[in-house]
């Protein structure tokens, strides 16, 4: 595919996942004001939908592992989910609000459920945001639902399916000689197969595909994948990967 606007930077891209999971409570506004105060142009987080369909930034299906709350996002309504505390001191954040805030970033955003789709979509439209996103999920049945209802214009990402078809391309075998998705995002590693080697590199590459990999927050292996070739690192450690990109060059002041 053409390379998407959202992707259109010069060298390696860093994405600030969940905002920086590990230097602020991850998904709250505090994380994502903080890579952005660090220079981040892309931040990466995700979204449920609430019982009566609010969308929300948040990863987990349940409110208690991250939050002074408890019972799943999807069963209970924004006026209950609201009330919990990521850390026990941040409130839950709204897509509509964070695109509000950051209104100079791009976002990737993994939609976590299928009833997260409609107001996802619905978001995007009423903001205007379509530009400045890229959906990214494990399910190739939601991605295909957001694009089908957004359009051309969005950035997506690769689900299963693509990840494998660019597995085969890089092997060899019979591939299509195009794909449907601006970028791969995937781990180094999966179910012990190495994903990410430089023939799966070249075929991303010969097919105008962008490599992102997550969740990396050592810098020696954020060196090596860079030096690898890869389009963009995800990382929940926004500073240290900061510190690699100056190194490299790669940062703008």
């Amino acid at each position: 595919m053409a390379r998407h606007p959202y992707l259109d930077v010069d060298g390696p891209i860093a994405f600030a996942h969940r905002g920086g999971a590990e230097e602020f409570p991850e998904n709250t506004l505090r994380a994502f004001r903080h890579a952005v105060d660090l220079g981040y142009t892309h931040v990466e987080t995700d979204v449920h939908a609430t019982a009566d369909g609010v969308a929300v930034a948040f990863h987990d299906d349940s409110l208690d592992r991250v939050t002074d709350g408890s019972g799943v996002v999807g069963d209970l309504p924004w006026s209950r989910v609201r009330q919990a505390r990521v850390a026990g001191t941040d409130p839950i954040m709204l897509l509509d609000e964070l695109l509000e805030e950051l209104p100079d970033t791009r976002i990737n955003i993994d939609p976590k459920s299928d009833a997260a789709v409609g107001p996802l979509v619905e978001v995007l439209r009423r903001t205007g945001a379509v530009e400045r996103v890229c959906v990214c999920s494990f399910s190739d049945r939601r991605t295909r639902q957001v694009r089908d209802q957004i359009g051309g214009s969005l950035c997506v990402g690769a689900g299963p399916r693509g990840i494998a078809r660019l597995l085969a391309a890089s092997a060899r075998l019979g591939a299509p000689a195009s794909f449907d998705f601006h970028a791969a995002q995937v781990p180094v590693r999966s179910k012990g197969l190495t994903l990410v080697r430089p023939a799966m590199l070249a075929a991303a590459h010969r097919h105008g595909v962008a490599v992102h990999v997550w969740t990396i927050d050592e810098p020696a292996e954020m060196h090596r994948l860079l030096d690898m070739g890869v389009d963009g690192i995800m990382t929940d450690r926004p500073s240290v990967l900061r510190r690699v990109m100056i190194e490299r060059g790669h940062w703008e002041a």
